[in-house]
């Protein structure tokens, strides 16, 4: 097993926090890590009439624009419980609201460099309302695709998000449960 042996934060903002670990391995050499700290986030499919309702926004590392279920964590104003950041990240990006909302799974979004876990939520019986963006989503839109639609996204490179692709595996696999 890796143990950290020291560890200093190289940086910090609302979103994250970095930190370089000195670590020693099993074999008693030493190494360093560099990790990004991010608070657990959820990612929620909304589902309905064999489809899926998903958002677009620039994202500003990747240089480009991008589908993705809605998702998110919660911003140092805001805390609550995992299934309530779900449906809050449905209502703020997609303007929906969920009449059933289930947990499907929990994963680690880039468990190489990052800290961050996600849950995630299928929703159903949707009911449609004016989305409440933050600033930062202002060039957001959301529509609804077919699941024939979403998978040729996925083949074209229109879907491109890890966490969303992790999302419509645990989907198909809760099909088959």
């Amino acid at each position: 097993m890796i143990e950290a042996v020291s560890t200093r934060e190289v940086y910090r903002n609302a979103w994250m926090t970095v930190r370089e670990d000195v670590v020693r391995r099993e074999d008693g050499s030493t190494g360093l890590y560099g990790v990004v700290d991010q608070p657990d986030s959820a990612i929620i499919v909304p589902y309905a009439d064999g489809g899926f309702w998903l958002v677009e926004q620039f994202r500003y590392p990747a240089g480009r624009r991008a589908w993705e279920f809605p998702q998110g964590s919660w911003g140092a104003e805001k805390s609550g419980g995992q299934e309530d950041l779900a449906r809050a990240e449905l209502v703020e990006e997609t303007g929906m609201h969920a009449g059933g909302v289930r947990h499907l799974a929990y994963f680690y979004t880039a468990y190489g460099h990052n800290s961050q876990g996600c849950d995630l939520y299928l929703a159903t019986d949707l009911t449609p309302g004016p989305p409440e963006r933050e600033l930062t989503e202002q060039d957001m839109v959301h529509q609804w695709f077919s699941e024939d639609d979403f998978r040729r996204m996925i083949r074209d490179g229109d879907i491109v998000d890890a966490a969303t692709l992790a999302a419509y595996t645990y989907v198909l696999l809760d099909r088959q449960a």
